[in-house]
């Protein structure tokens, strides 16, 4: 957090930016807020908000949004990977008239798994969704007030800020640049948040898995007709006993498997509504230093 406020307060010192910073602790266990109360009382311009629990990343900086009140609102992670030297190149495309400066990663700078993981999860999302989500772009942006604040009509309980960014519309334009390293400690992405986020982004652009339960059952019931009728007319007219305990067996568990697997998909999207039907507030903030 510290090497993040020296590179923004450096940038703002050198853009003469009139800034708002909105630093959120989401329900972490460390000293977080604390640091972040110690650092708004040197820094002004520093607001700070303590959620009441985890609540997960993107609800983190869906709540930041909620509480920014400047013109242009950039979202970015405090471990330096995409770094603050960006923006003012970000900002001088909404100068010129957009309302979106998206980042592109070119390259990243981590595991080859997790590259591969992510280069494969955009591309799968994109032929999925029915919403237009730019390949490799992350939640790294700047935005005008008005794009923020249709967002934010949004009241999604498991919000995808990406997807949601790209379905509201408005003029975008995505800026390549090169992902740099962490510069220090671990992600805060387990395998299971980052399980959790692609879920979000498929079941909530996506209705391509429910529908791909009804062409299962239709290739199912094909094969089924078509293996039946194989049978009948082997044991009728061709004289083969009917046997087979094996293939059975499998036939029975196949497509055993394949009904958990519906049943799964329809759980989600059925959880999902579930959520939204029991209207509870999507985060509770515990404390916040210099908002009103």
């Amino acid at each position: 957090m510290q090497n993040l406020l020296e590179a923004i307060d450096e940038q703002k010192k050198l853009s003469n930016w009139n800034l708002e910073l909105i630093l959120i602790d989401d329900g972490s266990r460390d000293n977080s807020y604390k640091k972040i109360v110690e650092l708004a009382a040197i820094y002004p311009y520093i607001k700070g908000i303590k959620l009441a629990r985890n609540f997960g990343h993107q609800i983190a900086v869906k709540t930041g949004l909620a509480h920014s009140t400047g013109d242009y609102v950039a979202i970015i992670d405090d471990d330096l990977q995409d770094p603050p030297s960006l923006l003012p190149g970000f900002f001088e495309h909404l100068d010129k008239g957009y309302d979106v400066a998206y980042g592109v990663r070119k390259k990243r700078k981590e595991s080859l798994i997790k590259r591969v993981s992510y280069n494969s999860f955009y591309r799968i999302l994109k032929q999925l969704s029915d919403t237009d989500i730019p390949l490799d772009s992350g939640d790294f942006c700047v935005m005008t007030k008005q794009v923020v604040d249709n967002m934010l009509k949004l009241q999604e309980k498991n919000p995808f800020l990406r997807g949601i960014r790209a379905w509201v519309g408005f003029k975008q334009i995505g800026v390549e640049y090169e992902r740099h390293a962490r510069l220090a400690g671990e992600s805060g992405y387990t395998l299971k948040k980052l399980l959790k986020i692609a879920m979000d982004g498929i079941f909530s652009f996506s209705s391509v898995p429910i529908r791909v339960i009804t062409i299962l059952g239709v290739l199912g019931l094909s094969f089924a007709l078509v293996y039946s009728a194989i049978t009948v007319y082997g044991y009728f007219f061709s004289g083969i006993p009917v046997k087979g305990f094996a293939t059975l067996s499998i036939l029975i568990s196949f497509f055993s498997s394949l009904i958990l697997i519906c049943l799964g998909i329809i759980g989600e999207y059925i959880v999902r509504i579930y959520d939204e039907v029991r209207n509870r507030p999507y985060t509770v903030i515990d404390q916040t230093i210099n908002i009103q």
